[in-house]
């Protein structure tokens, strides 16, 4: 089976106005997500709608590596759109849009699991950043504080963690979930509020959340 996921990410994030919302959405689906994995190296995509946080859209791209945004097959869809490109592209009509793009940090290692697991139908994305000397002690506690207590909440599919190597925050988290009901639940609200030695103390004080995350997103292409 073909890999589906692997070290490099692309989150493109956007608000579009309503009058246009209909046809972007159509472009997306229709021309967009097909053109983007003709491309060697992009191994899956997927769309997803805000229910909570921001921005509304979120287009996911599961990369090789983050390389691949930078190979000519790509950058030629870039530099030559077609016409619809050139009037619904977020670049063009979305009132906000980030597009980030991302190595993979953890785990270590991209497993068979992962890699041939397909685009999940939840996920709860943070995009974070700390003071540049406290890097290695966020790192640290996320990895082996943080992240192994998620798998014990009911519906929790994977987490995972980028750093970027386009745009900002430095750090994004990926929790990949069953439904909107795991982060609704009591257990996940147990994790959030839990109490270990150096994430609570030492890192979480100074860990800033962007604009709109952590947002909780619902995947809407393909359905």
């Amino acid at each position: 089976m073909a890999d589906k996921k692997g070290r490099g990410l692309l989150m493109v994030y956007c608000d579009v106005p309503q009058d246009v919302e209909d046809e972007f959405n159509r472009w997306y689906d229709e021309e967009h997500i097909p053109e983007r994995l003709s491309i060697p190296g992009v191994l899956n995509a997927a769309r997803y709608a805000a229910l909570d946080g921001g921005p509304k859209y979120l287009a996911c791209y599961e990369l090789t590596s983050p390389e691949t945004w930078h190979s000519p097959e790509w950058q030629r869809w870039l530099t030559d759109p077609t016409e619809w490109s050139r009037r619904m592209s977020p670049s063009v009509v979305a009132t906000t849009y980030i597009r980030n793009l991302y190595r993979l940090i953890y785990p270590g290692e991209v497993g068979l699991a992962t890699a041939q697991a397909g685009m999940a139908p939840l996920m709860l994305v943070g995009r974070m950043s700390v003071p540049a000397d406290l890097d290695a002690q966020f790192n640290q506690a996320y990895n082996k504080e943080r992240l192994p207590q998620c798998y014990s909440v009911p519906g929790y599919i994977r987490g995972r963690r980028f750093e970027a190597t386009m745009g900002e925050p430095k750090y994004t988290t990926i929790h990949e979930m069953e439904s909107p009901r795991v982060p609704e639940s009591r257990e996940w609200s147990d994790w959030t509020t839990a109490v270990t030695p150096v994430w609570s103390e030492r890192v979480r004080p100074h860990m800033v959340h962007t604009e709109g995350s952590p947002g909780i997103y619902q995947r809407i292409s393909p359905a």
